[in-house]
């Protein structure tokens, strides 16, 4: 279990993450096991149509995975960071709501390449996209 110290620890190494900070996304809670990530919705997520942008949604998903992917390099666990090797996004339906949930659950973690599904929910648990992203661990 991650103790509220390590928590801050993972919050402070991920608030480097520029264009996550901009979009106002932010770490609710980290496991082993899950990481929920938040994203408080503004105007300024909004595409042109009013909608709220696919790649602010893309950007949930794929900051969720970076930071579920690196938890234990964060931790000083392991000596490797995960960098995104593919990814596939499917949007089912547009949010309602101000605010997105993600949450992170590994598939499969290996020495080098590892699977994660990240699950999106709008505030009303409504699924607005799943994404499966598959990371390759570097030297880096």
């Amino acid at each position: 279990m991650i103790n509220n110290i390590e928590i801050e620890k993972l919050k402070e190494f991920f608030d480097n993450d520029k264009l996550a900070k901009d979009l106002g996304i932010e770490i609710e809670s980290a496991t082993e096991e899950e990481i929920t990530c938040v994203m408080n919705l503004t105007e300024n997520h909004e595409n042109s149509i009013g909608g709220i942008h696919g790649g602010a949604i893309f950007t949930l998903a794929d900051f969720t995975f970076a930071v579920h992917s690196n938890l234990m390099r964060v931790l000083g666990d392991d000596k490797k960071s995960t960098v995104g090797q593919s990814c596939s996004i499917s949007y089912l339906k547009p949010p309602k709501g101000d605010k997105l949930i993600a949450k992170s659950k590994c598939s499969n973690k290996g020495k080098t390449m590892s699977v994660y599904i990240v699950s999106i929910t709008d505030e009303f648990k409504r699924p607005i996209a799943e994404m499966i992203g598959n990371g390759f661990a570097i030297d880096y």
